[in-house]
C-alpha cells in the first residue's frame, strides 16, 4: 500500500530473540565457475535434499548492490530472521568474484574460461543468481527477493527472464545439431519457473546510472581510469590485518554506529583480484543501466516494493516522482528515516524492522 506506516524506531530492538545470538551458517561454493559466498540464516541448510515436509514454504534471498559481499548483509538477514519469528530462511549470496576465496580455494575453477561467458560483468552475474537457485533450491519454492542498489536491476533482470520462459520452446529434433551458444539459450527456458512472492527493490539503480550525481563523477573513473587503482591495492595488501582493519575504521569515522560485520568484510576490498571484478562490473553498470525496463515493472507491478532515499547520489529523488508518475498504481515508497544508499553500514536492523512491516499481509496469507 503506498503511504504505508513504517515501524516505530525502536521496533527492532523489542526483538525477543536478540539477532545478535541467530547463528549464521558460511558456505563457499564455486557457482557458474566463480567463486561464491553464502550465508544462510536459519536450519535450513540444504533445501534440495531435505525433507519434503520439514522443509518451508518461502526462501528471502538477497541480492546484494555493489560490492557484491554477503558478509555485508549479515547483520540485516540475522534481523530479518528474527523479525519473521525464525520461520522462513533468509540467505545472501554474494556477487561472483567478489568475496576473497578460503585457503586451497581460487577465484575461479578449473574449468573452460569461455564457458563462463563474462560472468563478472553485469549479465553474468545476473546468470549467476539464477543458476544458484537451479542448483540451490526446489522450483516451486515461493521467493521473496531483496535487491539492494544494483541487486535491484539484477532481481528484474530475473524476473523478466523467469517471464521469458514462458514463450514457447524452439523445436529441436533428437538428432538436431545445435550450436553452443544456441543450446545453452534453449536450456535456460528449463532452468526454472521463478515463484516470487515479492520483490523488495532497496534504493533502486535501475536507471540512468551515469547520468546520477555520483555516476557524473564516478563513471569516467570507472570506465577509464580504474586500472589505476589496482597498484595502491596491491600494496596496501600486504599491510597486516590490524593495519587494514584500521585503515576501514578510519574510512568510516563519519558513522556514528558502523556495523561491524560491515568492518570485517570490507577487509576483501583489500585483495586486488576482488576490487578488479568490483571495479570491472561497476564499470559496467555505468554503461548498461541507462533505461529503466518499464515493461519488467509493469508485468510484475503487483510483486514489487520500491524503497528510495531522499538524498541518495545514485538513484536521486528524482527519479522517484518519475517512477511514482509513471506507476501511480505501484507500491513506491520513499525513505522517511535518512536512512543512506549502503544502509548496511549502520541501519541493517531498521531496514529489516522495516520490511517484515511491509510484508506481514502477505505472510499472513500463506
Amino acid at each position: 500500500m503506498l503511504g504505508a506506516a513504517e515501524p516505530p524506531p525502536g521496533e527492532a530492538s523489542m526483538r525477543a530473540v536478540s539477532e545478535d545470538q541467530i547463528p549464521l551458517h558460511e558456505e563457499f561454493i564455486y557457482c557458474c565457475g566463480a567463486a561464491t559466498q553464502v550465508l544462510k540464516c536459519g536450519p535450513w541448510r540444504d533445501l534440495l535434499n531435505g525433507e519434503s515436509t520439514d522443509l518451508p514454504r518461502l526462501l528471502f534471498l538477497i541480492i546484494p548492490g555493489n560490492p557484491g559481499l554477503a558478509g555485508y548483509y549479515r547483520t540485516f538477514i540475522q534481523a530479518l530472521y528474527c523479525g519473521l519469528n525464525q520461520q522462513y530462511p533468509v540467505w545472501a549470496v554474494s556477487h561472483a568474484g567478489h568475496c576473497k576465496p578460503p585457503s586451497g580455494m581460487e577465484m575461479t575453477e578449473d574449468t573452460d574460461m569461455k564457458e563462463l561467458e563474462d560472468i563478472f560483468g553485469l549479465h553474468g552475474q545476473t546468470e549467476h543468481k539464477l543458476d544458484f537457485l537451479r542448483k540451490n533450491v526446489p522450483k516451486d519454492m515461493k521467493l521473496v527477493l531483496i535487491g539492494h542498489s544494483i541487486g535491484c536491476y539484477i532481481t528484474l533482470e530475473m524476473m523478466k527472464r523467469a517471464s521469458e520462459l514462458k514463450s514457447p520452446v524452439p523445436d529441436i529434433g533428437k538428432d538436431q545439431r545445435v550450436p553452443r551458444k544456441k543450446a545453452v539459450k534453449v536450456a535456460s527456458f528449463f532452468l526454472m519457473m521463478l515463484k516470487v512472492l515479492r520483490s523488495v527493490l532497496l534504493f533502486p539503480t535501475i536507471e540512468r546510472m551515469a547520468q546520477s550525481p555520483k555516476g557524473k563523477f564516478m563513471t569516467p573513473l570507472l570506465c577509464k581510469l580504474r586500472y589505476i587503482l589496482y597498484m595502491p591495492v596491491y600494496l596496501l595488501s600486504f599491510l597486516p590485518e590490524r593495519a587494514k582493519t584500521s585503515i576501514v575504521r578510519f574510512a568510516l569515522r563519519g558513522l556514528k554506529c558502523p556495523d561491524e560485520a560491515s568492518i570485517a568484510t570490507s577487509i576483501n576490498l583489500f585483495s586486488v583480484d576482488c576490487t578488479a571484478n568490483i571495479l570491472y562490473m561497476a564499470s559496467q553498470e555505468m554503461l548498461k543501466v541507462v533505461d529503466r525496463d518499464s515493461t519488467t515493472i509493469q508485468q510484475n507491478l503487483k510483486k514489487l516494493i520500491f524503497y528510495y532515499g531522499t538524498a541518495d547520489g545514485w538513484c536521486p529523488q528524482q527519479y522517484y516522482e518519475e517512477i511514482k508518475m509513471d506507476f501511480p498504481d505501484g507500491d513506491i515508497r520513499l525513505c522517511e528515516r535518512g536512512f543512506r544508499h549502503a544502509f548496511v553500514l549502520d541501519a541493517s536492523k531498521e531496514m529489516a524492522a522495516m520490511i517484515t512491516h511491509w510484508l506481514q499481509d502477505d505472510l499472513t496469507k500463506l
